[in-house]
């Protein structure tokens, strides 16, 4: 039984670890040239603040789950850490989530149809602004189409075409799900976004409504962190 509780507590401290890694090599890429305007350099800056202050929740966490841990019943100490797990794997953007939240429409503002121009499409940096002034403004959760958007997602151009997660972006009209604490005063913010003025820019338009319910599918992709490994704890304690 006692080696049982210590692979359950290995499995949670590992996923708190594999998170860290993730949110670290996430971060410590930086462009190699920096033509980013202030704008994009405060949203950075609130991103690595953020990154900062989930860093400390994350060692607080654990320390509460620890002594939580320590003070419980065998049967309480064991649903203790799946608990914490169930909560580490949401976190991670890696289980289904359905709360209220906000649904971004986007869709063509005008398309000349007898002239075959194609429908306008969302450019990576486009996208990418757009999640960042999301993430500032509150939310907890965003799936762009059918692709979740986690620490470690990538948004880049392939061959012309916008990839989120390593899949092409379908064409507009398409849905952007969000989640927030406060998902009524996040689409206020959006309302009158800076966002909003890039998509007009580019002849996108984004209708934004509250919903009660807004379903989120899990992180699909597997994680891939070349630099961690196991180690095997010996001894007979």
């Amino acid at each position: 039984m006692r080696f049982k509780h210590k692979l359950i507590i290995s499995l949670v401290f590992g996923l708190i670890g594999l998170m860290v890694a993730i949110q670290f090599q996430t971060n410590r890429e930086p462009d190699e040239r920096d033509t980013r305007d202030l704008w994009e350099v405060r949203s950075q800056l609130q991103e690595e603040q953020k990154f900062q202050q989930n860093l400390y929740q994350q060692i607080r966490d654990a320390e509460q789950t620890i002594d939580q841990y320590e003070a419980n019943s065998e049967s309480e100490k064991v649903q203790t850490l799946k608990n914490s797990l169930e909560n580490l794997r949401s976190e991670a953007g890696l289980t289904d989530l359905k709360e209220p939240g906000i649904i971004i429409d986007i869709s063509p503002i005008f398309v000349e149809k007898e002239g075959g121009q194609p429908y306008p499409a969302i450019a990576p940096d486009l996208l990418n602004r757009l999640i960042n002034e999301l993430n500032t403004y509150g939310a907890t959760d965003i799936q762009v189409a059918n692709e979740r958007i986690v620490d470690v997602t990538p948004v880049r151009s392939v061959n012309g075409e916008t990839y989120v997660n390593n899949h092409p972006l379908p064409s507009v009209p398409l849905e952007i799900k969000v989640l927030a604490a406060n998902p009524e005063k996040l689409k206020d913010y959006m309302e009158v976004s800076h966002s909003k003025d890039d998509f007009a820019i580019e002849n996108l338009d984004m209708e934004i409504r509250y919903e009660e319910q807004v379903h989120l599918t899990g992180y699909q992709e597997p994680f891939q962190i070349e630099s961690m490994r196991v180690l095997e704890e010996t001894g007979d304690e």
